[in-house]
């Protein structure tokens, strides 16, 4: 299991006034660093599904056009978290659906320095710096993604239905488009300057390790010392499959599953510090207990383990 050394790695600080700087390999390791927590707030509030993908892709994007308005370069990963839920805020109001109510997470858009309000040229132009990154990153689109995008983000007709009109598309395509033209940027984003992602890659591949052989020790019925200490006695399952109000250890109610013909795949890991959270693929012949197709495992962790799990579903649909 990969063990890192903090003290050679660039602080969030540092990394965020790199960004600032107009470095997007600053801001590429730095969304890769902080991709779980990001992950699992949008898994939180919209459920597991494409709509979760989405909100993380279009806060990547934000953080893209919006890293100069950091007030506190430390508090990074606040400022990113909050952008994420801000962005299924939206996608909540958009569907009608009930948006939750305020957490400790800060709005972004009070996160300024005040030197970044409105009326500060200097801090304009800062705010911008990478704005050639953006436009291109945009000019590498296929065209019909490339339109959408530029009248999402980048003019005055910004809803579904405008968009939908200027492209004589259904809205439905709107979305299907913008989903994939997201997608891309931000991949492309968090793969730039790949040398300086060792510390996410390496916590990834280290995730990755433990589900495989959490998974595998659990078809097997015996855990292995090292995952045993990854799931210890005060490991706690909260959500859907633990009982409401009752504290319930991860390892006996996956085994029944297990026993009762529930099978999970690996397909996915994003895995930071403290949190980790591991994508899975669900299959159920002749099961006594009927599953979605797919779920996502959300954990929180200190010391190297796992303190507490909730087991996020395919979210309902609006």
């Amino acid at each position: 299991m990969a063990v890192l050394d903090p003290s050679a790695e660039p602080t969030d600080e540092q990394l965020t006034t790199r960004a600032q700087a107009g470095e997007v390999g600053a801001l590429g390791l730095l969304l890769a660093r902080h991709q779980a927590p990001m992950r699992a707030v949008a898994l939180n509030v919209l459920g597991y599904g494409p709509d979760a993908d989405d909100a993380v892709q279009d806060a990547a994007l934000t953080a893209l056009r919006r890293i100069g308005d950091v007030r506190d370069p430390a508090a990074v990963g606040a400022w990113l978290r909050a952008v994420v839920r801000n962005a299924c805020r939206m996608r909540l109001r958009a569907a009608g659906r009930e948006t939750p109510g305020p957490d400790v997470l800060p709005d972004p858009d009070r996160m300024w320095t005040r030197d970044a309000e409105p009326g500060h040229p200097e801090r304009v132009i800062e705010r911008h710096a990478m704005r050639d990154w953006i436009w291109g990153a945009v000019e590498e689109l296929p065209q019909q993604l490339r339109l959408v995008v530029m009248l999402r983000h980048f003019s005055g007709m910004t809803s579904y239905r405008e968009i939908a009109a200027a492209c004589e598309v259904p809205v439905g395509t709107v979305r299907s488009r913008l989903s994939q033209a997201r997608a891309r940027m931000a991949h492309v984003l968090l793969a730039s300057e790949e040398q300086a992602h060792d510390d996410a890659t390496a916590l990834n591949g280290a995730s990755r390790q433990e589900a495989v052989a959490t998974l595998e020790a659990w078809e097997t019925g015996g855990l292995p010392r090292e995952i045993s200490e990854l799931w210890p006695a005060e490991s706690e399952m909260v959500g859907r499959l633990g009982r409401p109000g009752e504290r319930v250890h991860p390892v006996p109610v996956m085994r029944q599953y297990l026993e009762d013909g529930v099978r999970q795949h690996l397909r996915h890991v994003v895995a930071g510090r403290e949190i980790a959270i591991w994508e899975m693929d669900v299959t159920h012949p002749g099961a006594l207990h009927v599953c979605p197709p797919s779920l996502a495992w959300v954990m929180f962790r200190s010391d190297g383990r796992v303190r507490r799990l909730r087991v996020v579903f395919p979210a309902a649909s609006p």
